[in-house]
């Protein structure tokens, strides 16, 4: 990684190499397990998974100008499991696009776009879209720890390991 745009063009792979992880995971989950109170922010597993397909998308409207309409950080965008994983991985892949066709012009500019509240915000367009790669480690990461309270092993999702797969 040389640039700025070659970080977030490896963020962006990271990010959809990471979900393929988690998926692993989820498929040995029940479906009483998946979807009960588990304690996060977002409660289940599925609500956390939602949140991410719903929070990427909102983030990719906002960075294409097409903004994608959310009445809450919780709203269930996607009820079945399986269509929710495949939607989550076609945003990722989504993102992957999005990230390595952008001019390299981009990551020096900003982000104008409105919050969900209606506010007028103004960000430094790759520090916003490091933070949307972020975010999804960041729940990611919530998801990992339940799923070792379920007994389940915990997918190796650091960035590191990422790394050493590319160099391998």
């Amino acid at each position: 990684m040389t640039t700025l745009k070659d970080h977030c063009v490896h963020m962006a792979r990271y990010g959809a190499w990471a979900y393929e992880r988690l998926f692993v995971s989820l498929a040995t989950v029940s479906d009483a397990d998946y979807r009960a109170d588990s304690g996060l922010f977002f409660r289940s597993l599925h609500g956390t998974l939602n949140h991410l397909l719903l929070a990427d998308s909102v983030w990719f409207g906002r960075f294409t100008g097409q903004p994608f309409a959310a009445s809450s950080l919780a709203q269930e965008v996607e009820a079945d499991r399986a269509m929710l994983i495949a939607r989550v991985r076609a945003q990722a892949e989504r993102w992957i696009g999005f990230v390595e066709s952008a001019d390299p012009g981009l990551c020096d500019t900003r982000l104008a776009y409105r919050s969900m509240a209606g506010d007028a915000c103004d960000t430094p367009w790759a520090g916003t879209l490091l933070h949307v790669f972020n975010h999804g480690t960041h729940h990611r990461g919530q998801m990992s720890a339940v799923l070792t309270r379920f007994g389940q092993p915990a997918p190796e999702m650091d960035f590191v390991y990422f790394l050493r797969m590319q160099g391998a």
